[in-house]
């Protein structure tokens, strides 16, 4: 029983770990800010597209799916409001997190698996370079900026997506729309709510990449063994810290 526990509590060990100095390098020089704007655009501006698309789609299906359940109780006329309320404290922060998951986590992982492998990270070691303050903490600064302005980008582009389905397929006028869909938001239940979980969820998958990238062992066939692990990692860590995320903000309106 105690070495079936080993693993696991090691791989908890290390990655707190790695939370920590790789935080703790965001106050401390040197910086690296060229570092960091390359990788908020690659891992920003890189996935402006998937997000887009995905958030777009979430939108058109939710005003779809919701308009055909409160037609039955002569409501349609507030599905931009339960639209907006469900995209920016739900569907906009996870679908843009598993989007940046299934795109980011994984590179970063392949990525820094294979620097691994061919022992890069050893002759940074080797010249007096901090691979964590090098390599860890750009990409965790990057990603935990750029998600939540990603997800912004997405709750928005869902609101036109369930604007166009309301013009054309329920009789809604754009004021109606619209109207019903701002007055709905909040700042402390929807706004907040919905710009916290980017971050935290940011946060965690670049370092869960990070994570699974440095600890590859065994050549090519680590390398991908290594980014299936960041991938399922993150998406389950996800839904995961969204539900505990909920229950706080569920647990203060109540």
């Amino acid at each position: 029983m105690l070495d079936l526990l080993k693993e696991p509590v090691i791989a908890a060990q290390e990655f707190f770990t790695l939370t920590g100095r790789a935080l703790r390098n965001i106050f401390r020089s040197p910086h690296y800010g060229a570092d960091i704007i390359t990788q908020m655009d690659t891992i920003g501006v890189g996935s402006l597209l998937i997000v887009v698309l995905t958030g777009f789609f979430a939108g058109v299906v939710m005003a779809l799916q919701l308009a055909h359940a409160m037609r039955s109780y002569g409501q349609v006329g507030k599905t931009g409001e339960f639209v907006a309320i469900t995209l920016a404290r739900e569907l906009g922060p996870v679908l843009s997190a598993l989007m940046m998951a299934g795109r980011n986590a994984t590179g970063i992982a392949s990525e820094l698996g294979s620097m691994k492998v061919t022992e890069q990270i050893d002759a940074m070691r080797a010249l007096g370079t901090d691979p964590i303050q090098k390599l860890v903490t750009p990409r965790v600064v990057a990603t935990g900026v750029m998600l939540p302005l990603l997800t912004v980008i997405a709750d928005f582009v869902g609101l036109f997506g369930g604007w166009i389905v309301a013009l054309l397929f329920l009789g809604l006028t754009s004021t109606q729309y619209w109207n019903s869909a701002w007055r709905s938001l909040e700042w402390k239940d929807d706004v907040l709510q919905g710009l916290l979980k980017p971050l935290i969820f940011g946060l965690t998958l670049s370092l869960i990449g990070c994570f699974y990238g440095l600890r590859t062992t065994g050549g090519t066939q680590g390398v991908g063994r290594a980014t299936t692990q960041a991938m399922v990692a993150s998406a389950v860590f996800i839904l995961i810290l969204d539900v505990m995320i909920t229950k706080i903000f569920v647990g203060q309106g109540g």
